[in-house]
């Protein structure tokens, strides 16, 4: 079983977070970074699998401070030496593509071929609606919504998808799209370009016009890095990563519906039962339950009722059949927390239920302190992780 770790970067505790606009603090910020490349190094020592931040913007509540997850990739991955590094994910219809495959292929360059790529579509409408407005209006989709808005996120999401694709991996990039037109005015062209240096050295040239872009550079991995996206937890989404080859994240969901979504997923995409897809768990150990507990509610609690809720993904914890929310986190193994041998039997659990080959770790730095994060995190890989024969 693979263990990464997933970070929505935090600055300060829940009671810096409290006493408001903890975002604007550099203070805290700058712990942050100290704090997260302590733990990063420490992963990477143990022989964690990779790590992975997310994109979101104007967050001066304190939460998910993490606006460049790409640069934040490349801190990391100059301070380590095999841990993996990625996004979950960069939200591509508030993003030229073009830039993202050349930022994600650097990163693969400059970390000798440790770079994952992780792509989500976005929901915040604060941000997402103001960084998009110049990529033809696209505006955030809330979670298990359908309507309109929610169609051409989806569309342009699928669109840039395809676009940061051939551009890893053909010599030359012409798109036609609805959303996109590389170069401008098609594959017929319409920039002109006469240039001596790339008549002779070059490519992509017709008549004097522009017909083909070459992004460079490519990726170090063939054909490129491996592909995830984050929080899927739709019918849609899952048969999309299913059928594009992208390792599906799911955050905590009812039991019920997190098995529906493995075995479509194993369905559509022709895999064993858990191949290819992965779960999201909020991982807290500590010397006794009732710390453990008490750290978690100030820490993963507390930040999926005050941000998390309000945008409806609580929604994913409501059992189809009956309309009842699901309350039995720990005993179901939704959340591993408590003592080595309660998170022992709740890993224990989970697997029983799921056949479970990765598992991402969320590490709620700042709002679970510094020391004992490190210490969950060191303590899940050498104690926890061997017990149920997951260390491989």
């Amino acid at each position: 079983m693979k263990i990464s770790l997933f970070y929505l970067p935090s600055i300060g505790s829940r009671a810096d977070i409290k006493r408001g606009m903890a975002g604007l603090r550099g203070d805290l910020y700058d712990r942050m970074l100290a704090e997260i490349s302590e733990q990063a190094r420490l992963a990477d020592d143990l022989g964690y699998d990779s790590i992975s931040f997310t994109e979101h913007h104007f967050h001066i509540e304190g939460f998910e401070l993490s606006n460049n997850p790409v640069l934040l990739d490349l801190f990391i991955g100059m301070q380590t030496k095999n841990i993996r590094v990625g996004q979950l994910g960069i939200v591509l219809p508030a993003r030229n593509p073009i830039r993202v495959a050349e930022d994600i292929a650097m990163l693969d360059r400059m970390t000798g071929g440790r770079a994952n790529a992780g792509f989500a579509r976005g929901y915040q409408r604060r941000w997402v609606d103001v960084m998009a407005q110049q990529t033809h209006g696209i505006s955030g989709a809330l979670p298990h919504r359908h309507d309109e808005i929610d169609a051409t996120n989806r569309a342009a999401f699928e669109e840039c998808f395809r676009i940061v694709k051939k551009a890893w991996t053909e010599p030359m990039l012409d798109y036609d799209g609805r959303f996109w037109k590389v170069p401008v005015g098609g594959s017929k062209g319409g920039t002109p370009w006469t240039l001596d240096a790339t008549e002779q050295w070059g490519a992509g040239v017709e008549d004097g016009v522009l017909c083909q872009v070459g992004v460079v550079p490519k990726p170090v991995q063939e054909p490129h890095p491996p592909i995830f996206q984050p929080f899927a937890s739709s019918e849609a989404s899952i048969r999309w990563c299913a059928r594009e080859g992208v390792t599906a994240i799911l955050p905590p969901l009812h039991p019920k519906r997190e098995r529906a979504l493995f075995e479509l997923f194993a369905e559509e995409s022709g895999r064993p039962l858990g191949e290819g897809i992965g779960v999201l768990r909020d991982v807290v150990i500590a010397d006794t339950d009732t710390e453990a507990e008490r750290l978690w509610k100030a820490s993963g609690a507390f930040c999926g009722s005050a941000w998390f809720e309000p945008f409806g993904f609580s929604r994913g914890m409501i059992d189809p059949d009956t309309g009842e929310e699901f309350d039995d986190m720990m005993g179901s193994g939704m959340a591993l927390v408590g003592t080595v041998d309660t998170v022992t039997r709740q890993l224990e659990t989970l697997r029983e239920r799921l056949p479970v080959t990765w598992l991402y770790f969320w590490a709620y730095n700042g709002l679970l302190p510094h020391a004992r994060l490190m210490s969950t995190i060191e303590r899940f890989k050498t104690e926890v992780l061997p017990r149920v024969g997951a260390d491989r």
